[in-house]
């Protein structure tokens, strides 16, 4: 059965979807079958792997009001053994048309418990924000990653973020743990990065994983190629960066 990690933050910019893209083509480099699951009406995800959500008729979207079987709305991305149910435009409206439906919160949980078999892993990424199709993922996972960004505003909008995972564990997923947080963005030449990454760890409560992602040109040039860092630029920090973290997370 596949471990399902969900990566969330809901203040945008963090560094999630370059999360959840190149920790899930680490892990099928690794030899492992992995599925990413693009919840982000935005599908940055989606075009980050090389898919071009515009010329899709079918996606998470079509899980989520059950139009779709998740096992028939899977792609193949460039990465041998990573699938992809990508997110298309219409999935910006899935929140609204869900308002009444009954057990609303674990739609995307039931799918994913449909191809659980036949993965190792299951990668979530989630919007920016703490809506429904959020509420989706973090009742869907059995752990969340959360990245924060090395910068002053890092903790702002956290403890939401913490209040909301605890609301979850007590109301819908009592098994929900939290597997650790990822900073990202520092600037080793800032000495404001690393007050940031000090005042972090001392204020949160959860595991920090030791692998810090560097502010890097490769990593933000990557998506816009449609590439995950390892196939854009191995030997780039934020590329050495990620195979770390990926490493941290399998243990």
């Amino acid at each position: 059965m596949a471990k399902v990690y969900a990566f969330v933050n809901q203040k945008g910019g963090v560094g999630k979807t370059t999360s959840a893209i190149n920790v899930a083509s680490f892990l099928a480099l690794d030899g492992f079958r992995v599925l990413l699951v693009d919840s982000d009406p935005q599908a940055n995800s989606t075009s980050g792997i090389g898919i071009d959500p515009r010329k899709l008729e079918k996606g998470v979207y079509d899980v989520i009001i059950g139009q779709q079987a998740m096992a028939d709305t899977l792609f193949q991305s460039p990465v041998e053994r990573l699938h992809i149910v990508p997110a298309t435009i219409a999935l910006a409206g899935a929140s609204v048309e869900l308002v009444n439906v009954e057990r609303r919160e674990y739609r995307l949980q039931q799918a994913i418990q449909t191809v659980l078999p036949y993965y190792d892993y299951i990668i979530i990424d989630c919007p920016p924000s703490l809506e429904l199709l959020t509420v989706n993922a973090l009742v869907a996972t059995h752990e969340v990653i959360i990245p924060v960004q090395c910068e002053y505003y890092a903790l702002e909008g956290l403890t939401q973020l913490l209040n909301t995972i605890k609301l979850i564990q007590e109301n819908l997923h009592p098994k929900l743990t939290v597997k650790g947080v990822v900073l990202t963005m520092f600037d080793k030449r800032n000495k404001l990065s690393q007050e940031i990454v000090n005042e972090i760890k001392k204020n949160l409560p959860h595991k920090i994983f030791n692998t810090i992602i560097p502010r890097n040109v490769k990593l933000a040039e990557a998506p816009s190629y449609g590439k995950p860092i390892v196939f854009y630029d191995s030997w780039s920090k934020g590329s050495r960066a990620y195979r770390q973290l990926t490493d941290e997370i399998k243990q």
